[in-house]
């Protein structure tokens, strides 16, 4: 550790895999932030994208996550989410929705294009812009936005394929299982239900789901 309790800037010896979190069980966001956390811990350079994830009239706009990862050298996010839910009827629109999950995939490419002019097996420094390079890209609820048609599956894969050997590619979200990353993906985790409250009227609740 620094001076400052800060870690001391690290290069993981063994990343660069390919990591899909999906169903429709709750914890695929709760999962990759717990490894965002950890891979932060030891110096890592991490970064988190948010997909789908704007708010909603039951979660408020800032979440307990952002707070967290404010206070944790190396990890940085941000969130290219509209308000509300795309296919929901709040007040939201459809097509705002498909333009915000677009952004978010050109800024995912800028991502990772920063990653590949960046040394990912050198250590890089835990306060620099994302875009000049990190160890760790997490494209949090991107499977779901290509689930719903906002955004073409076949640019998933081709992101995928595009990232740099050294960069540990996390993406999560969706009910569908994502056969569109079957030969691209090294690690494809699904979260099953077996029950959740939010059947029996439960809202989001503040530190459980924001």
């Amino acid at each position: 550790m620094t001076d400052d309790d800060h870690p001391t800037p690290q290069a993981p010896p063994e990343f660069g895999l390919v990591q899909a979190w999906w169903g429709d069980g709750k914890g695929k966001t709760t999962a990759a932030l717990g490894m965002g956390f950890r891979a932060a811990g030891h110096g890592y350079r991490v970064h988190l994208l948010q997909f789908m994830k704007g708010g909603a009239a039951s979660v408020e706009g800032v979440r307990g996550e952002y707070a967290a990862i404010d206070q944790v050298a190396g990890f940085t996010y941000e969130h290219s989410g509209h308000y509300g839910w795309h296919g929901f009827a709040d007040g939201s629109d459809d097509a705002d929705h498909a333009a915000k999950a677009r952004g978010g995939l050109e800024r995912a490419r800028d991502l990772i294009e920063g990653a590949r002019d960046a040394d990912c097996s050198a250590p890089l420094p835990l306060d620099g812009d994302a875009a000049d390079g990190v160890h760790m890209l997490i494209l949090d609820e991107i499977l779901y936005a290509a689930n719903r048609g906002l955004i073409d599956p076949d640019d998933v894969v081709a992101l995928v394929e595009s990232k740099p050997d050294g960069l540990e590619l996390v993406c999560t979200g969706g009910h569908e299982r994502p056969d569109y990353l079957a030969d691209v993906a090294d690690l494809v985790s699904e979260v099953r239900k077996e029950r959740h409250p939010i059947d029996a009227g439960q809202r989001a609740r503040k530190g459980t789901e924001f």
